[in-house]
């Protein structure tokens, strides 16, 4: 008889702040991350330094170079590899990366690359595979490159709207390679894909607005994205975290 696969929560953070709280909320495992208002990018050295001092729990690190597409420079290449290896000698528990090709197919020399450059570590196919050309074929792909773990909304704007092809790559997966659902996952979220689709592992952020301990504020002038304030800050809310890991392991 087949082992049961035990629920995993996974929690997307890009602070020191955010991971002691997902911690603390029973997150079972983190993605560190920078930026994730735009997605996710590759985290600072000193923010995953911090984090594996204050976390016990599994690291697995997003290396993403920039925002954008999944088509990378020769140059974007050779950085997504030497910071492949750098958290690997840090202390990193995974990998989380992807390359696909101009034609929307995964990029199989290159990803071939980056999982020989994780050695040893899990290694999980971010949302690259959510805009690929064909998703049963690059689950296949995946297998064969002893890919361990596919994050997907199910090739859609969220889980719920992707449920249908969540359900369908779990069946496909058979056991041979985990199905992480990300994108809108809240605790109602995990409590439907839960009963409908038999889920069992799932990615959310959980974040909240924090309003800045900036006193003197200069509302003129903006920084980055526009309509994105300044003045607030985005933090996990271990509330929320908890109430997913309650939900997840038929505890709520």
């Amino acid at each position: 008889m087949s082992e049961k696969k035990m629920p995993k929560l996974e929690v997307c953070v890009d602070s020191v702040e955010s991971a002691m709280i997902a911690q603390e909320g029973g997150a079972d495992c983190l993605e560190v991350c920078g930026n994730l208002i735009i997605g996710g990018t590759t985290p600072g050295v000193s923010q995953f330094k911090q984090i594996r001092e204050a976390c016990g729990i599994k690291l697995n690190v997003l290396v993403r170079p920039r925002c954008g597409d999944f088509l990378y420079t020769d140059a974007e290449f050779r950085m997504i590899k030497e910071d492949i290896r750098m958290f690997r000698e840090l202390g990193a528990d995974g990998i989380v990366a992807g390359c696909l090709c101009a034609d929307g197919n995964l990029d199989l020399e290159r990803m071939k690359e980056l999982r020989e450059c994780a050695g040893g570590l899990k290694f999980t196919l971010h949302r690259a595979f959510d805009v690929c050309r064909d998703y049963r074929q690059a689950l296949e792909e995946a297998v064969s490159l002893r890919i361990d773990t596919i994050l997907t909304s199910g090739q859609a704007c969220d889980c719920i709207a992707g449920k249908e092809v969540l359900k369908e790559l779990l069946v496909l997966a058979g056991g041979r390679i985990e199905i992480l659902i990300g994108s809108g996952v809240n605790a109602e979220a995990i409590r439907q894909l839960k009963e409908e689709i038999h889920a069992g592992s799932f990615h959310m952020s959980g974040k909240r607005k924090l309003d800045s301990g900036m006193v003197y504020r200069n509302e003129h002038v903006s920084m980055g994205l526009p309509g994105l304030s300044e003045f607030e800050i985005f933090r996990t809310d271990g509330e929320e975290i908890r109430r997913a890991g309650e939900i997840l392991r038929g505890q709520a």
